[in-house]
């Protein structure tokens, strides 16, 4: 394949080969929005010196540097989560953005509250994912008193102290879970629920939610006390298997968190009569593949892109504006995938 030349840029861009020779140079000062466009052409075509252009055009921005601090660093929807908001941070022109990303190992809070605090006097704000416990409420406290906004993800934590949180509507995803579960199920019976731990502000929001509409809709459905997963593939395993072994008339499992891999291993070698209706959330190469098998039904997705093109320019708006005094929220709608949608 021919290597993509300044002509082709030019072309892309429409501008002249001159124009596209004083951004890459430097030579003569060209508009913002002129450079913008050389810019965005030239990671369309693939030309070799996009990220050339993208450090020219930045140059004389300033910088900020942000924090994140995701889990499981070995999850594949973490692994892609940070790839996406580091794209997010590559992409934007007002400023040059420094991200330094980290993920916590466990769920526990102290590790987490480490994490946070590691992050005082390092950059101008962070965003984080992770459960909810005091001793992660007072790191975040701590930063807030060092002129550091603290926004939390997917998952809420420290309520009034946070600057905002991001993310789906959790309560109402449990709704729309425990309603798509009295629809899909054969006939009622007794349904599981996996959470990731006991602190994750999400996870409870959506067994609620789970267990509302479950009661308004599926009135027959038996849900058994929820089983704490830790967001691991063995511990669901196994509780599955027994799960499974104990309840011949199990119906439904619901995964709240991560950790389903071990749900979806566990219905394939076991394959209960009369079928199982599992629901788990995010789209993974794991959760689409069991999808095409027909192992899962439906999983609920968050839109990580979308995501990320919110939460930029909100730490960035951090930063600019100062710390609000009523912390915010925004919710994001969530993607609802079934087999039929990757057909």
């Amino acid at each position: 394949m021919a290597r993509v030349t300044i002509a082709d840029l030019a072309e892309a861009a429409g501008v002249s080969v001159a124009t596209v020779d004083r951004v890459l140079n430097g030579r003569l000062k060209v508009r913002g929005e002129t450079a913008l466009k050389v810019h965005e052409a030239a990671r369309r075509i693939g030309y070799h010196g996009a990220n050339a252009i993208h450090s020219r055009i930045l140059a004389d921005r300033p910088e900020l540097q942000f924090g994140i601090i995701l889990q499981k660093p070995r999850h594949a929807f973490y692994r892609n989560f940070a790839a996406l908001i580091e794209q997010r941070m590559m992409a934007e022109t007002g400023y040059r953005l420094r991200p330094t990303i980290q993920f916590a190992e466990t769920t526990m809070p102290g590790e987490l509250a480490e994490l946070l605090n590691g992050m005082a006097g390092k950059v101008h704000a962070v965003a984080a994912t992770g459960l909810d416990h005091h001793e992660v409420t007072a790191a975040v406290s701590n930063l807030r008193a060092r002129g550091i906004p603290t926004s939390s993800m997917l998952s809420d934590f420290a309520q009034g102290v946070r600057e905002n949180y991001i993310g789906l509507n959790n309560l109402k995803v449990g709704r729309a879970v425990g309603w798509l579960m009295s629809k899909l199920a054969d006939k009622p019976g007794r349904v599981g629920i996996f959470l990731g731990g006991h602190r994750f502000h999400g996870h409870e929001l959506r067994e609620t939610g789970f267990r509302s509409a479950l009661r308004e809709y599926g009135p027959g459905f038996d849900l058994l006390n929820p089983q704490i997963n830790l967001e691991t593939r063995q511990l669901t395993y196994e509780a599955t298997v027994e799960m499974i072994e104990t309840h011949p008339d199990l119906v439904g499992i619901y995964c709240a968190g991560g950790g389903m891999e071990g749900a979806i291993a566990a219905l394939r070698e076991l394959r209960p009569a009369g079928g199982v209706t599992l629901i788990v959330n995010e789209l993974t190469d794991e959760t689409r593949q069991a999808l095409l098998d027909r192992t899962v039904s439906i999983v609920m997705g968050t839109p990580l892109a979308a995501l990320c093109n919110e939460l930029v320019p909100m730490m960035i708006g951090t930063v600019q504006n100062g710390m609000a005094e009523t912390p915010g929220q925004r919710f994001l709608p969530f993607d609802l995938w079934t087999p039929e949608s990757l057909v």
